[in-house]
């Protein structure tokens, strides 16, 4: 079967996005890739440190040949930061695939809408492919994807809280009527919460902290990798309608017409 992730005339097996932040080794991060089996890898270009050319950084570690390396812009918290960073991403990696995420506040860590709708908007101008992070907000989803937007990326709870997904109702309506891939993405803990927004029709999920800061982050990268996978196969599938009633799953059993 034919079902590939299609972002910007790119086409990709795996469903599962996933973060490079907040790993304890380098080496663990590279396992957890790995079992992953991912393809498309996000970093924070704006936190690398580029002032010694003999210190190795996140994308030293990373084959660039086997993953497309998706440049981010965590740490802005205005339009004009998130698009200095965006160039800034673009002239270390080569790629011109940005995650646009404009976050004023360090403590709830939630979206601008208004900074990220501004940021977009030059960036695509600029030639960017934009996957922007946002609120789980159907109508700024829209208007994201009217203006050009590769993805949109709504969360499903705050960055790093493993709250899961809070916003059901909202992406569900993105999903419904969006023209752009849809990611779920931040706050999601564990591979059923993956499954759950696959299940639903999301087009794939990026996950990051509920990897890096796991125990055993390469078992519950490759869980994650199976949650995804699980949770598209149950889409495609089709599930039974919701009923206020019981059903018999096997009707007629136990009548005896003699």
């Amino acid at each position: 079967m034919n079902d590939k992730l299609e972002i910007a005339g790119k086409s990709f097996n795996s469903r599962l996005i996933v973060g490079t932040g907040r790993h304890r080794t380098m080496n663990e991060m590279v396992e957890s890739i790995t079992f992953a089996e991912t393809e498309i890898i996000t970093v924070a270009t704006g936190r690398l440190d580029l002032n010694n050319p003999n210190k190795k950084t996140i994308l030293d570690y990373i084959d660039w040949d086997k993953y497309t390396i998706l440049p981010n812009t965590a740490g802005s918290k205005t339009a004009d930061e998130a698009i200095l960073t965006a160039k800034l991403g673009r002239e270390i990696t080569g790629s011109n695939w940005v995650k646009l995420e404009v976050i004023p506040d360090p403590t709830h860590l939630l979206p601008d809408p208004i900074g990220t709708y501004e940021a977009a908007k030059t960036l695509i101008k600029n030639g960017f492919v934009v996957l922007p992070y946002i609120h789980a907000d159907p109508v700024l989803a829209k208007r994201l994807a009217d203006i050009g937007c590769a993805t949109v990326m709504p969360l499903g709870s705050p960055i790093g809280s493993g709250q899961g997904i809070l916003t059901k109702e909202e992406i569900a309506l993105i999903i419904e009527s969006s023209e752009v891939p849809v990611v779920v993405d931040a706050g999601l803990a564990v591979p059923s919460d993956a499954a759950e927004a696959m299940e639903m029709g999301a087009s794939a999920v990026l996950v990051n902290t509920a990897i890096a800061q796991a125990q055993n982050p390469s078992k519950m990268a490759n869980a994650f990798k199976l949650g995804v996978e699980a949770g598209r196969s149950a889409y495609l599938a089709g599930r039974i309608p919701k009923k206020t009633h019981a059903t018999s799953s096997s009707p007629g059993a136990g009548i005896n017409n003699n």
